[in-house]
């Protein structure tokens, strides 16, 4: 990198730390562009350039919080375990990661506000989806996953898991069913 990138993920990184302080305490709609310049240090200017709106600064945050789960997840495809192992793990992974995230980081003011938890769960579906595709593609390689089955369907039935995990209501449902899931995903309703 040379000096103007990393002055320039330099306020990134700034804009970013401020706008995840202001979201935890404040949501997403009672915080402006203005307060994230304010508090980053950095213009509003800056923030439209990097980030084009403040959707796309929640985007980033979500991206952020994500990091530790994406990589947790590609480690697991470096483990000596088999396919289904690593898969069960990813989905339940991304199944529960970004809501611990929430919960972890954010107020209980910010998870009122709809419209902050819908861009937030948006962004990291997002995450998880591209996740899950690495995973789909790596297991079609190794022969587990059919690969006469696109890839593109496997990411639809498993939107279908993901949209019912989204109505389980507390942590022991998201716990338990989404092991189930997990092995529905894998064996189907009959099972081997």
């Amino acid at each position: 990198m040379n000096k103007y990138e990393i002055r320039t993920q330099k306020k990134k990184d700034s804009i970013i730390q401020a706008a995840l302080e202001l979201f935890r305490d404040k949501g997403y709609t009672n915080v402006s562009i203005n307060e994230i310049a304010s508090h980053s240090g950095v213009s509003s200017v800056s923030i439209y350039n990097y980030f084009g709106n403040k959707e796309g600064v929640i985007k980033e945050c979500a991206r952020f919080l994500m990091q530790e789960t994406t990589q947790m997840v590609n480690e697991l495809l470096l483990e000596n375990i088999s396919f289904k192992e690593k898969l069960l793990r990813a989905v339940s992974i991304c199944a529960e990661k970004p809501h611990q995230l929430l919960e972890e980081y954010f107020s209980q003011e910010a998870l009122h506000d709809t419209v902050f938890v819908d861009l937030y769960k948006e962004s990291a579906n997002e995450i998880r989806r591209d996740i899950l595709q690495v995973f789909i593609e790596s297991g079609k390689q190794e022969g587990t996953i059919d690969a006469s089955i696109s890839t593109e369907t496997v990411m639809e039935f498993l939107e279908i898991a993901a949209s019912i995990q989204a109505n389980w209501e507390t942590k022991a449902d998201h716990q338990t069913k989404t092991a189930e899931i997990g092995k529905l995903i894998l064996y189907g309703l009959i099972g081997r």
